[in-house]
């Protein structure tokens, strides 16, 4: 197993840990689903209308039978 020879300096370490919350801020991409046309993630199912890659895979329960 490969050991370090020099150890790290507290500069080093901060700029890699600042460098990690810098990627972790990064907001997700908002796509429009390609079925009812309402904002979505990619690679997820819509969670308007439960479709994903053209065809229906989960039942949305709809705000009108709540009422």
């Amino acid at each position: 197993m490969a050991l370090q020879k020099r150890r790290l300096g507290p500069s080093r370490i901060r700029n890699r840990r600042s460098a990690w919350a810098r990627g972790a801020g990064k907001k997700a991409t908002v796509q429009a689903c390609p079925d009812c046309g309402a904002p979505r993630v990619p690679h997820r199912v819509c969670m308007a209308c439960g479709s994903y890659g053209g065809s229906k895979v989960i039942e949305v329960a709809s705000s009108e039978a709540d009422e």
